[in-house]
């Protein structure tokens, strides 16, 4: 097989499975929504999951060197300011996300 038929299965394989693993949870619990814990999970777990994803990606983040972190930190506070001025969560992190790759590929806080 070529690497980029390799590389179309292994993209198809990992599209069908992302798409299954979020297909299940609604077809498991559909008679089941109004349930106390499916409430408060659906409730808590999206705060919950972006705060880890945050924190995660700033886990390597060097604050002793330039640019000391201005990429991350602007971002991070773009989306912050969006996100509380709007509460629209796809505009907040495209931006965050088009902000950081701009600044990180021109290079504006080097």
């Amino acid at each position: 097989m070529s690497e980029t038929g390799y590389l179309l299965l292994v993209f198809l394989v990992m599209t069908i499975a992302t798409f299954l693993t979020r297909l299940i949870p609604f077809v498991a619990f559909r008679d089941r929504g109004d349930h106390p814990l499916l409430t408060y999970l659906g409730r808590y777990m999206p705060p919950a999951i972006m705060t880890l994803l945050v924190l995660y990606s700033l886990k390597s983040l060097d604050l002793t060197q330039a640019p000391y972190g201005m990429n991350e930190l602007l971002a991070l506070l773009l989306t912050t300011l969006l996100h509380l001025w709007r509460g629209n969560a796809l505009l907040s992190i495209f931006a965050g996300t088009l902000f950081y790759m701009a600044a990180l590929q021109s290079g504006w806080f080097v």
